[in-house]
């Protein structure tokens, strides 16, 4: 029998069909020398915040508070991006040893933008007595660092992208909100209400927290 009649067998062809496939297939997965086998993410896949570093400094947000001590209370391990280098900040832990006013706002909130500067000259008055942050509750940051901004405002501040502080501490899905957070972490107040002015910040703190300034 001659190879053409062979080869004319559905059979053999079926054979040498599916020998081909396979020769491929390992051709096609053999390692290529060079080739990066280590699974490392390209950085093209890495998210960014879109914020440059130009953006922060016209900006000109303080310094967030370096951790003190370990966190506690419904804010321990809970972790935001500072709005002054967008470096990542165990929030409870910036704020352990001292009482603390947390301000959660958003760029597109009218009577946040009114409250911020009350919240600044507050802060100044207050000094070292305690600690005055902005909390910005929209994953838009630079339009939160165009916000501030335009309104002059200074204090340090953090990018809190999902709300999780308005969900620590239990703030309805509402701004402006303040929290006011006691020494050891424990929250003393949730004010879910525009401040007035500087004095209506003074007495609430001073009814609050116990610090009179």
């Amino acid at each position: 029998m001659s190879e053409t009649s062979l080869l004319r067998r559905p059979a053999l062809r079926w054979v040498l069909a599916a020998v081909i496939l396979v020769v491929a297939a390992t051709v096609a997965l053999w390692p290529r020398e060079g080739a990066d086998t280590t699974g490392v993410v390209p950085q093209t896949s890495r998210q960014t915040s879109g914020v440059s570093a130009g953006e922060r400094a016209a900006a000109g947000s303080q310094p967030c508070p370096p951790a003190a001590a370990t966190g506690s209370g419904p804010l321990a391990g809970l972790r935001v991006s500072c709005l002054a280098d967008g470096e990542p900040v165990d929030l409870a832990a910036a704020l352990a040893g001292k009482p603390a006013l947390l301000n959660l706002w958003a760029y597109w909130c009218g009577p946040c933008a009114t409250e911020l500067p009350h919240l600044q000259e507050f802060a100044q008055r207050a000094g070292s007595a305690l600690t005055v942050m902005t909390v910005h509750s929209d994953p838009d940051e630079a339009k939160a660092l165009s916000r501030l901004t335009g309104l002059g405002i200074t204090l340090p501040g953090v990018e809190d992208s999902q709300a999780a502080v308005r969900s620590a501490v239990g703030a309805p899905a509402v701004l402006p909100v303040s929290v006011l957070v006691r020494a050891d972490g424990t929250i003393a107040s949730v004010e879910v209400r525009t401040f007035a002015d500087v004095a209506d910040i003074a007495d609430t703190v001073s009814a609050k927290l116990g610090v009179t300034v």
